[in-house]
Parts: C-alpha cells; structure tokens; sequence
C-alpha cells in the first residue's frame, strides 16, 4: 500500500513536472544590462551602519550567494549575438571570476592591511585606482577648493566611516604574508599623513574633527599594523598555479605564467640591445641636460604638449579632439628639484616622451566627456580588468610614436624609449618572481633595480617598492603592460593584414577608442572580427 501510494505521488510530481512550462532563457543585451546593473550592486560589501562590512560571515554568505548570479549569467543564449555583445557577456564573467578569486584566494580583507586605505589626495591616471581597495574611498582630489558645504558634508561622511572600518579590520585580518603586511603598514601611515595635510587646510569645523579623529586612528592602525609584522613569516605570493587561473579567467589574457615570462624576458632583452644600439649612433650627440627650474618646466612641458598634439593630426595618426590639449596640458604638473625619481628622470630630459604615456589622460577624458553608450562599458571595469588596454597600449603607444618618426629630430629621445620599455620589463619579472616563484618584495625590488637601465630605478627612492607591493596585491598588474602592448601591436598587424594598403592609423585609433576600455585581448576579437585560436581556448575552458 505504502508502495502504491508512493508510485501515484511519484507519477503526479511527474506530471506536474512535464506540464510546467520551462523558463525562457534571456537572449538580449537589455537583459544581459539588467543583470549588469544586479551584480555590481551585489558585487559592493553590504553596510552597516554606513560601513562596509568584511567580516568572516559577511564574506562567506557573499561568496555562497555568487553562484546564482553565475548560474543567472550563463543561463543566457548568445546564439546570434553580436561580437560586441559576446564580448560584454565575457566582460561580467571575468568580473564574476574576479570576486570568486577574491574569496578564495587574494582575501585582501584578510591579508592585506593596506586594502582598508580608503583617502586619497591623488588621482589615478586610470579609469579605476589601481589595487583593490575597501569600498567607499574618499577622492579628495577630485573636490574644488574652497568646498561647498554640500561637498564638505559629503567627505565629512566618508572620513568618518574611517575610524570604524579600521577598528573592524584589526579582526579582519589574519593573513600571515609578511610583505602585504610590512608595506601595508606604509600605505596606512601614508593615508595618515595625507589626512594630517588636509587637517592643516581646515579651519574649526565638523569636518576638521572628523578628519582629526581619522588620522589618529589611522596612526594607530598603522602601529598596530608594524607590531604584527615580526610574527608574520609567510610569502605573500599566490603561486603560479593560482597566477594561471587569474590570467585566464580574470584578465582574459591567453598565456599562462610561463609563457608571459618568456615573452617579458624577450622585452627586456630587445630593451636592452636596442638601447645599446641607439647609444651607439648618437654617440657624438651631446647629452641631454635635465629640466633644472620651475621656469624651464613650465615652458618645455608646454611646449611638449603643443608639440605632440600637432605631430598626431599633422602626420594623421590620432583623431585629436577639441579637448585632447586641454586634458594633456592640464597633467603636465610642476617642477620637483629632485631627487629624482625614475619617470622624472625620463620626462625631465624630453617632456614629449612621457606625454605619449600619457594616452591614459585621453582615456579618462572620453570616459568623462563623452562616456560610452553601453552601460558595461560606460565605467571602469572591476579587478583592474581594464590594464591590458591601458597600461599595454600606453607603454606600446610609446615605441610606436618613435617608430612614426616623432623623435627623429631627437635621437637621444629615442633611447628613453628602450629605458622605459626596459624598466617595464625588468619590474613586471619581479611581480612574476614573487607570485610565482616565492621570492620577497625586496628581491623583486632588487631584481628591478639591477635590470633597468642607467641606475634611474633608484633603490634609495620610492618608485620600486610601491611598484611592487602594488603587484603584490594585484597580480598581473605589472606584466599588463608588457603584455598589453604585445596583445595591442597583434591586434594592428591583425589589421594590417587584413586591409593591406588601405590601413590607416588614423581611423583604426577612432574604432580603438569607441570599443572602450576592455581587456586587449577582447579588443582584438571584436576590432578584427576573428577569434584567435588561443582566445578561444580560454574563453571557451579548452
């Protein structure tokens, strides 16, 4: 009977099941926007009490609750999607990826003191600050002085979340990787200092004591930090294992840790001869003299900027638009007596060369001044998934430039080229050497140090050790540049092979900007219409 009864229920649920209609599956870019909109407010720590909320509970029900977003995004049918569209569809996958990896292995809310900076005096020449960062940072250098009240009342707010968010991470943070915390420590003295320097601009005010009470628990912090470091023994590395997957399944770069090694050593190497080849031939033109006044600065940056701007529209090589001057000219900064640091001593030797770096500010000025319509698109990407665009086509942009002829009149130009092309190399090894081989942050420093040429990298200075702790806390960081760049100059021989004679820079840069700031490999597929094969193997888990 007991039988019986179960083999009627058995057919009912049956069915029940045969007559319930199937979901649709989405199959549109609206939904697909839809979903977008849903993850990234996901994506956010929850908060409370106005303070984002990195507890063990709070990042494991996070964690768990990230499967039905994966299961939402690959519910959806793509068949006959655009290749633009395809590639958004990826772009939140790698976003998707991004948070798992932070949860099972980076866990920079646990490891890394330096994630809870949340002040900034100085912007980010990059559509997102560099590194991961705690949710809800202060960008006070984005704020006109004097403030508002409006605006005051606005940092006010985020200041104030200060104190009590680093109270929370002194439970949070149980890592044991030596170096994220020994330079994490520095990043929250830095943030303490620099809130002491806005203190110093304020008068009486609830701001001000807001800002008085962050720095003094930032100082705190800060010792507190110091403390723990001699009881920390552990690398901070990943291991290449982990490296692999990231570059996979977060960068969206096809190469696995080995092979980016090999290629960057190769860029290190052309650097080098290259370098030593051009100093060959100029050997009978005279040095050049560094910037040595305020007056000199101001006048030859000036000029730099002027300078390059003609040379792209005069030679038909960039679209200039009515604001290309204006957000360059607005970057060139002020004059520093030294010592100098490494990109100072490039730029104050030829202010042009650093300016074709200076890509990036073109960049942020369509994303400010003439956004994207795709809303995937319109903002920066998560997990600094946006590098090999720009910081690859920024350091390849500068090589390009001289072979374009814009240094012929400067040959002692020419070799700052191989400098920083070689400085790039050298220091994206010592990421790979800490991530994937244990070695400490000092090493990669030193590694850095030894390989970049003329001695600029200084080891006495700052550049190579923020350099390579920002590595440290953001794997493939410091390779993007170099891989970026070798992704980038595929994508234009992809082109030129294509269009032969008919290849112009000109229009390839104007398709290059309007597809955004996404990974260079993506950039690759949708600008040629072709899916390279290695592309597709990891896109596709082959």
């Amino acid at each position: 009977m007991r039988f019986a009864r179960s083999l009627s229920l058995l057919a009912a649920t049956t069915l029940v099941a045969c007559a319930a209609p199937t979901a649709a599956r989405p199959t549109t870019h609206a939904a697909l926007a839809e979903l977008f909109t849903d993850w990234r407010a996901f994506q956010a720590p929850v908060r409370v009490s106005g303070i984002p909320d990195y507890r063990a509970d709070a990042m494991d029900r996070q964690h768990r609750a990230l499967a039905g977003f994966r299961a939402r995004l690959a519910a959806f049918d793509t068949t006959g999607w655009s290749i633009a569209d395809q590639v958004d569809w990826h772009l939140i996958r790698a976003e998707m990826n991004g948070l798992d990896f932070d949860h099972r292995v980076l866990r920079p809310w646990e490891r890394n003191p330096g994630f809870y900076v949340t002040f900034f005096n100085e912007q980010s020449d990059q559509p997102a600050r560099e590194g991961p960062w705690a949710w809800g940072a202060v960008e006070l250098w984005a704020e006109t002085q004097p403030l508002s009240s409006a605006r005051a009342a606005a940092i006010d707010s985020g200041v104030r979340r200060i104190p009590a968010l680093l109270a929370q991470a002194r439970g949070n943070l149980t890592g044991d990787g030596a170096d994220l915390w020994r330079f994490g420590a520095k990043a929250v003295a830095e943030q303490a200092a620099a809130l002491a320097a806005f203190d110093a601009t304020l008068e009486a005010s609830p701001l001000k004591t807001s800002v008085q009470r962050a720095r003094a628990a930032s100082d705190s912090f800060a010792q507190w930090v110091t403390a723990q470091v001699p009881n920390k023994h552990a690398p901070s590395g990943i291991g290449e294992a982990n490296y692999d997957w990231y570059l996979k399944h977060v960068q969206l770069v096809p190469l696995t840790y080995r092979e980016e090694k090999a290629l960057i050593e190769r860029e290190l190497g052309r650097a080098q001869s290259f370098l030593a080849l051009e100093e060959a031939r100029n050997r009978a033109v005279p040095a050049q003299v560094p910037v040595a006044s305020a007056e000199e600065h101001a006048r030859r940056f000036g000029a730099a900027v002027t300078s390059y701007v003609e040379f792209l529209r005069s030679h038909d090589l960039y679209p200039v638009q009515p604001w290309t001057d204006s957000v360059l000219r607005q970057r060139i900064g002020s004059f520093t007596p030294g010592p100098r640091e490494f990109f100072t001593e490039v730029d104050y030797r030829d202010p042009m060369v650093m300016r074709t770096h200076g890509y990036h500010w073109i960049d942020l000025g369509w994303m400010e001044i003439a956004p994207h319509k795709n809303p995937i698109r319109r903002g920066p990407l998560l997990y600094n998934i946006f590098n090999t665009r720009t910081e690859g086509h920024a350091t390849g942009w500068e090589e390009m430039m001289l072979q374009a002829g814009m240094f012929d009149a400067q040959p002692r130009s020419r070799e700052l080229i191989y400098v920083l092309l070689g400085q790039r190399a050298a220091r994206a090894l010592g990421e790979l050497l800490m991530h994937g081989e244990g070695a400490s942050l000092e090493e990669a420093a030193q590694f850095a140090v030894a390989h970049t040429p003329r001695g600029w990298l200084r080891s006495d200075a700052n550049t190579v050790r923020f350099e390579q702790h920002l590595y440290l806390a953001q794997p493939g960081y410091g390779t993007s540049y170099v891989i970026g760049k070798w992704e980038i100059e595929r994508l234009f021989a992809d082109l030129k092979r294509r269009q032969g004679d008919a290849f112009a820079l000109r229009p390839t840069m104007a398709a290059f900007d309007a597809a955004g700031l996404i990974p260079a490999s993506l950039l690759r597929w949708e600008m040629t219409g072709s899916l390279p094969p290695e592309t597709a193997a990891m896109l596709h888990g082959r």
